[in-house]
């Protein structure tokens, strides 16, 4: 058995897998209230489209964003046979704009922010970036980038995670529905500035999903920095004490960055 991540936060697990109704939700308890302004994140934790786990890829992912200056609200979206495409992103797409209408509210910067996503969260993320179906479908403006962590990319049946494939098109997906939801099919030019890392030792996502979305990025000019790292589980959310310790600050520095 495979050793329970430095950053579990185990009173969340129970609530995600006991008490967590498969319904769309916005967590905002991570938005920082001292008056001031702050970009923000929107977090998409994995979870195979079976379930959402923000013990590991929300909750402590927001506290890391929260010692940053960021604020952070978390998703949780349908999932299963509720969670068919394109259900999930139109969750997605309602937090995005919830979150705008309220930015005074909340004190965020609406021009300033990015969506995070984690494994099958990754994929949802990632599909947001995308003009046909994320942002500019929905009438929202472009994310200042996207963040992905070992993050499902393609419906390729020769590369995806079979339990994100099945959940979210039904084991019976047909080329069409599969192509249409592959990411990397998907990216042009004017897709948002991204940040991946993810493990060669991946042993639940294939890393090739990470490889194919970096090639596509290239391919069309759009900024990217990925980290790549052996020796790292699936699942492992900030990642301390791994390789890939310091990936949430890299990813926040490559958003930030004032010359993008």
């Amino acid at each position: 058995m495979s050793k329970r991540p430095a950053d579990v936060d185990v009173r969340q697990s129970f609530r995600d897998i006991f008490l967590s109704k498969n319904e769309y939700r916005l967590v905002d308890d991570y938005v920082i209230k001292d008056g001031k302004k702050h970009p923000f994140a929107l977090l998409v934790p994995g979870g195979g489209y079976a379930m959402v786990c923000s013990f590991i890829e929300g909750v402590p992912i927001a506290k890391k964003l929260n010692e940053k200056g960021i604020s952070a609200f978390i998703l949780y979206y349908r999932v299963r046979k509720k969670g068919r495409y394109p259900g999930p992103m139109d969750d997605l797409a309602k937090a995005v704009g919830y979150i705008l209408d309220r930015s005074e509210e909340y004190r965020v910067d609406p021009g300033n922010y990015s969506v995070w996503g984690a494994s099958a969260g990754g994929h949802l993320a990632g599909s947001f970036g995308t003009e046909n179906m994320g942002y500019k479908k929905y009438g929202l403006p472009k994310p200042g980038a996207i963040v992905l962590a070992y993050p499902v990319i393609s419906m390729d049946q020769a590369v995806t995670h079979m339990g994100s494939h099945d959940n979210l098109l039904g084991k019976d997906a047909d080329a069409k529905a599969e192509e249409e939801t592959s990411l990397e099919r998907h990216i042009d030019k004017d897709y948002p500035r991204t940040y991946i890392w993810c493990s060669r030792s991946d042993a639940v996502v294939p890393y090739e999903n990470s490889l194919r979305m970096i090639e596509a990025l290239k391919k069309n000019d759009v900024p990217v920095e990925a980290m790549i790292t052996d020796g790292v589980d699936h699942g492992v959310g900030p990642a301390s004490g791994t390789k890939a310790q310091g990936w949430i600050d890299q990813a926040v520095e490559f958003w930030l960055k004032e010359d993008k």
